[in-house]
């Protein structure tokens, strides 16, 4: 089974278009590198629940959109070599500040498939 990376950020609504910018450039590098899929959803019927949700994991402001995301690949193994590729690749390499979301706010991870369809 796949190896996949999940992701989940807060990002403005008001630079959500420079996001789904940097995310079509990211996506296309994490491929060229040998990932299976990359995918980046934005928040469409997302609610803060009684006692934990999307909105609230990432302490989602006014005027800000849950973005969840997850890159698949072959293997974990896989995983990890193409990440540390895509860490070292030129056009990815941006000012933390000038970045079009709270990246103090995003949670991510790692995770083995147990059921595909």
């Amino acid at each position: 089974m796949s190896y996949v990376d999940g992701y989940v950020v807060p990002v403005p609504k008001d630079k959500l278009g420079e996001y789904r910018k940097l995310s079509r450039r990211a996506g296309k590098i994490w491929m060229e590198h040998g990932a299976l899929a990359y995918t980046e959803c934005a928040a469409d019927d997302v609610k803060p629940g009684k006692s934990t949700s999307f909105p609230q994991a990432v302490k989602l402001k006014e005027g800000e959109i849950v973005v969840f995301s997850w890159i698949v690949y072959k293997s974990r193994r896989d995983r990890d070599r193409i990440n540390k590729a895509v860490m070292a690749d030129p056009r990815l390499k941006m000012d933390p500040n000038s970045m079009p979301f709270d990246g103090k706010r995003m949670f991510y991870g790692g995770f083995k498939e147990i059921v595909k369809f």
